[in-house]
């Protein structure tokens, strides 16, 4: 199974730079799109809806702003579009995707696209981070507790260690790199048990999926670490390869495709 997320930083404007052209080379189970900052009546069937693809997207409430999409080639049981209760400032801003499939050869499998809020434009919205965090930290136990394994595809916008980062000392104070971030993921990786997918099969540095537009992050690999496939450690032993696709710029991130021993 192969399973691509990336962070189109706009949909429209990957369309343009060739994002769906590419799509139709990769033969993707399942692709998680980010920050796709567009209503669905903006797309047009032809260019955005791909052919042998079931496509979900969800939107932000605000015009051109967020919002994420599943696209899989097994038709989704069931599709769960935000997260619910307690979470309607988040769902308001479509952050939030879930598509399940059970079948005999996954067994229960759900994949999600999600998109966490940054925190990098002030302080308010650092703070709507940090409340998210933790809301969705009870999320994350009763995923935990269910009998089905999870691949949670997207933005965290956080990097968890120091090989995740090019500038590590210097971005200690800047949304993204803080300590109480980090050490939320230290938990999500630690006591609640989830998977840095990646990680499983790459341990080298400098594998980075975000640059800033700014001076020559993207020509020198000054980079972050920001998206990622979380999976439940029941899937652990299934991960096969991992790859960061740069041969050509969609966007401010780059696609990174997964492939997992799973029928």
């Amino acid at each position: 199974m192969k399973i691509i997320t990336a962070n189109v930083n706009g949909i429209r404007a990957a369309e343009r730079k060739g994002f769906f052209i590419w799509l139709q080379t990769q033969q993707a189970d399942v692709v998680c799109l980010q920050e796709t900052k567009a209503q669905e009546h903006q797309l047009s069937p032809e260019d955005f809806y791909p052919e042998g693809y079931h496509c979900c997207y969800v939107d932000a409430e605000k015009k051109g702003y967020s919002g994420v999409a599943i696209y899989s080639r097994i038709k989704p049981q069931k599709i769960i579009r935000g997260l619910g209760e307690g979470f309607e400032d988040i769902d308001a801003e479509g952050r939030f995707v879930q598509v399940d499939f059970d079948t005999p050869e996954t067994g229960k499998l759900s994949v999600i696209s999600l998109y966490l809020p940054s925190g990098s434009a002030k302080e308010e919205r650092q703070q709507v981070k940090y409340s998210f965090m933790e809301r969705f930290t009870e999320r994350l136990k009763a995923m935990r507790r269910q009998r089905r394994e999870f691949v949670i595809c997207g933005d965290w916008n956080i990097v968890h260690k120091e090989i995740d980062i090019k500038n590590w000392k210097s971005n200690q104070k800047n949304s993204g790199c803080l300590p109480e971030e980090r050490a939320w993921l230290e938990q999500l990786f630690g006591p609640l048990g989830f998977v840095d997918a990646f990680r499983v099969v790459n341990q080298e540095a400098g594998q980075y999926t975000w640059w800033s537009n700014r001076g020559q992050a993207w020509a020198n690999n000054v980079g972050w670490r920001i998206d990622y496939q979380i999976i439940t450690p029941g899937l652990a032993d299934k991960v096969r390869s991992a790859t960061v696709y740069k041969n050509e710029r969609f966007s401010d991130h780059s696609p990174l495709i997964m492939e997992y021993m799973l029928p």
